[in-house]
């Protein structure tokens, strides 16, 4: 039986994870989260790890908060880097494999069609260079690893764009959402359904690859399929142009996905129908 540790077990895709675990009898899931594990330890993790035996980590954990990192570059470098620096180590000494969740961030946004894997990264702020960081430091010193770079994530669970925009409509607050960028929105409970195929089907073609939902929008154009969802709402969106940030994001964000399709022989699923799917499996639920 493989035994999995989850690092960032609570967060958003990490609960997606718990969620699929329950159809993946045959393995054994530790789900950990900062205050059971702390990844900036090595250790800590050494200890665990000693008395574990981990086959795969799922390192879910990350500094995400791309405004802040702007202030606080040594914290997201310390998570998003040199912790990630610290999994290897031990995932090497412990024959371990580690899958590790990037970011769509690595890139500039300048590129006019989606990116592959080996387009050149770019990051044009802290949060994309921590993460990149935490990238190169995978592929100079890991023994066997998985680099999922993802774009838009969101899900049932946490704080995300999915659920503030449900929350603004059931509070008829209007919204002003930006039509600057274009990206991919990604269900994280299909980014979790991606990871566990890897773990079952034993694939061990290690690397770089990208994973999001199929197709593309813009975040105006994500609020806007999220509102068409609920008949009762009442609130107005308006597209905008002007929205001011401390960091800089991307234009484009759209990752291309052929190379995990052709080698995985995986399907991605259109990300209007699994929002869409998202929306009436919770709805059903309340």
């Amino acid at each position: 039986m493989d035994k999995i540790l989850v690092i960032g077990g609570e967060g958003q895709l990490g609960k997606c994870l718990q969620l699929a675990a329950k159809n993946f009898p045959e393995a054994q899931f530790y789900f950990k989260d900062v205050a059971r594990l702390d990844i900036s330890s090595k250790d800590a993790l050494e200890k665990d790890f000693k008395a574990e035996a981990y086959d795969y980590c799922i390192n879910c954990a990350a500094y995400t908060n791309v405004e802040k990192a702007e202030e606080e570059e040594d914290k997201a470098y310390l998570i998003n880097a040199y912790a990630v620096e610290n999994l290897v180590a031990v995932c090497n000494a412990h024959h371990g494999v580690l899958i590790h969740i990037s970011t769509d961030y690595v890139f500039d946004g300048e590129k006019k069609s989606p990116y592959t894997e080996d387009d050149d990264t770019y990051p044009i702020n802290v949060y994309g260079a921590s993460k990149l960081k935490g990238e190169q430091l995978i592929q100079e010193q890991s023994q066997a690893y998985f680099i999922l770079r993802t774009s838009w994530l969101y899900s049932q669970f946490g704080n995300n764009f999915y659920k503030t925009i449900l929350q603004k409509s059931a509070e008829n607050i209007d919204l002003k959402i930006t039509e600057e960028q274009t990206g991919t929105p990604t269900n994280a409970n299909d980014l979790a359904h991606a990871i566990l195929y890897l773990i079952k089907e034993k694939k061990q073609n290690y690397g770089i690859y990208h994973f999001s939902n199929n197709g593309q929008t813009t975040w105006y154009g994500f609020a806007q399929a999220i509102l068409n969802l609920q008949q009762d709402s009442k609130c107005t969106l308006i597209a905008s142009n002007a929205y001011k940030t401390k960091a800089a994001r991307p234009k484009n964000s759209v990752l291309s996905k052929e190379k995990f399709k052709d080698v995985f022989e995986f399907s991605m699923v259109d990300w209007e129908k699994s929002l869409s799917k998202l929306y009436q499996e919770n709805f059903l639920l309340k």
